[in-house]
């Protein structure tokens, strides 16, 4: 009887392994197929505008190729712009810096300290005080770890020239990452995060969230969307949420950001992907649990072990992993990253760990953001 029990538990488990691998190819296909759909087709630039611009650089500490990001936010192709810089903290190492960019860019560039915060999430809160500097209707809230071409203002702004266009975000990679944990966060970026935010854009009939790295955004559209949180995880997700409920439409740009994480360790890695998978389980709900369909390879080797290594169960491991390295050089082709592909030898521990830190997420209620231990409460309330 224990071994009729123990032969229905692997038929059992087999079959879940086969059911989450055909998802995961499916997953991998349409991921696929919709990254070439989008960056294949040319977005649709209205007429040259000069509208002023505002762009608010919240900042903390020192990232990886500081001098050159903030820098090239100052050397933009564009007229009528001004980058305001906020820092809470006056004795923060990235001060005497940023000092430096704005003796450099006099005309570009400000900078405000001492800004005591207003709520448990730091980084709106420091943006709340940029943005009651400014009268532009046009705002720019971008990361302070990004590098951006001359072309930026002009590109990511273009759709905010259409009709009922109320933000425009952008996704970010590293397309040349020289160590170990950049290339583990950037293969993520690329090869998972792109193409899951591009199929649920096809699913939900368009862009219902934010990505914080950069938005730009009317000032109509984000008073009528309530304006900035300061007590919320995944605040860019919920802005752009609020601003597709508010009545306008959120815009994903072709423009991939460059954000290179530099000599980050694993850990680090690990760190901050478990607090998104915290944030998007706690913004998403139920839903978050669906992504068990996007770890096909690695349910292929339970699937081995389960069959003896059968030749059917050989064959669906190959086909899933070709599927995948497929679906991941199309991602790299199409947001021009070409030399990331030399880190695919990696994709099988990135899928492991991508998994990891799911199973992880989709538990607890503690996230840890910059030094600070955090608990989110609710539908991504958090308390200090």
């Amino acid at each position: 009887m224990t071994g009729g029990l123990a032969a229905n538990t692997i038929i059992v488990l087999t079959i879940l392994c086969v059911i989450l691998i055909l998802g995961a190819i499916v997953f991998y296909t349409a991921g696929a197929i919709f990254t070439w759909q989008f960056f294949r087709t040319r977005e649709t630039v209205p007429s040259h505008s000069e509208a002023p611009v505002a762009i608010l650089v919240p900042v903390r500490g020192i990232d990886a190729g500081a001098w050159e990001n903030w820098s090239s936010l100052c050397e933009q192709d564009y007229e009528n712009y001004r980058v305001y810089f906020g820092v809470l903290d006056p004795a923060d190492p990235a001060v005497p810096i940023l000092e430096q960019i704005v003796e450099k860019y006099p005309d570009r560039a400000s900078l405000t300290t001492d800004l005591p915060p207003r709520g448990p999430n730091h980084k709106d809160s420091n943006v709340s005080y940029l943005l009651e500097q400014i009268q532009t209707e046009w705002v720019i809230f971008t990361d302070s770890d990004i590098y951006v071409e001359p072309d930026y203002i002009r590109r990511v702004t273009a759709p905010l020239q259409q009709p009922g266009v109320g933000m425009v975000t952008c996704s970010y990679i590293a397309r040349n990452p020289r160590y170990f944990g950049s290339a583990l966060a950037s293969l993520a970026r690329c090869c998972d995060f792109v193409p899951s935010v591009l199929i649920a854009r096809q699913l939900d009939g368009g862009v219902k969230l934010g990505i914080g790295v950069t938005m730009a955004v009317t000032q109509t559209a984000l008073k009528q969307a309530g304006n900035l949180v300061f007590n919320r995880i995944g605040s860019d997700y919920n802005l752009g949420k609020r601003i597709d409920a508010a009545g306008y439409r959120v815009e994903l740009s072709r423009y991939v950001l460059e954000s290179d994480t530099g000599k980050e360790s694993i850990a680090d890695v690990f760190e901050r992907e478990l607090r998104w998978s915290r944030t998007i389980r706690f913004n998403k709900g139920p839903i978050y649990y669906t992504q068990i369909f996007c770890f096909g390879t690695v349910f292929c080797m339970p699937l081995l072990l389960l069959t003896g290594f059968a030749s059917w169960a050989i064959g669906l491991t190959v086909i899933t992993f070709l599927v995948r390295y497929l679906q991941a050089q199309n991602a790299t082709m199409m947001m021009d990253a070409p030399r990331l592909s030399r880190w695919f030898w990696l994709l099988p521990l990135r899928d492991l760990l991508s998994f990891v830190i799911w199973a992880i997420g989709g538990y607890g209620r503690t996230i840890f953001w910059r030094g600070r231990k955090l608990r989110i409460q609710g539908d991504g309330i958090i308390t200090e």
